[in-house]
């Protein structure tokens, strides 16, 4: 069961970042991920689960957030894309979107 201060945390970090990725450093689909957010410009808040604590609890909770396990998980203007294979399959209105979310 995920603690209610624990899912409190992850909607706080969604919700006052334009783009928030809950990645594990580890991960080449979170690597492909942040390097496409890079090379557009955007400005993205990354919390890599597997050096925090709290990593595997954060990780339920996005679980029952998104009905999602895997990592990444990426956020753009509060709306949950998916992981990297979503991330990319939207590459052509990426920009539009981090513009719109006020991180380009």
């Amino acid at each position: 069961m995920v603690s209610a201060a624990t899912k409190q945390k992850v909607q706080g970090i969604i919700d006052s970042n334009p783009v928030a990725v809950f990645s594990k450093s580890y991960c080449p689909y979170c690597r492909a991920t942040k390097e496409t957010l890079t090379s557009l410009g955007a400005k993205f808040h990354v919390l890599e689960l597997d050096q925090i604590d709290d990593g595997a609890e954060i990780q339920d909770a996005l679980q029952e957030l998104t009905g999602q396990r895997t990592v990444p998980q990426n956020f753009i203007g509060q709306e949950f894309i998916g992981g990297n294979s979503d991330l990319q399959a939207r590459k052509g209105e990426l920009p539009k979107l981090l513009k719109a979310a006020g991180a380009v």
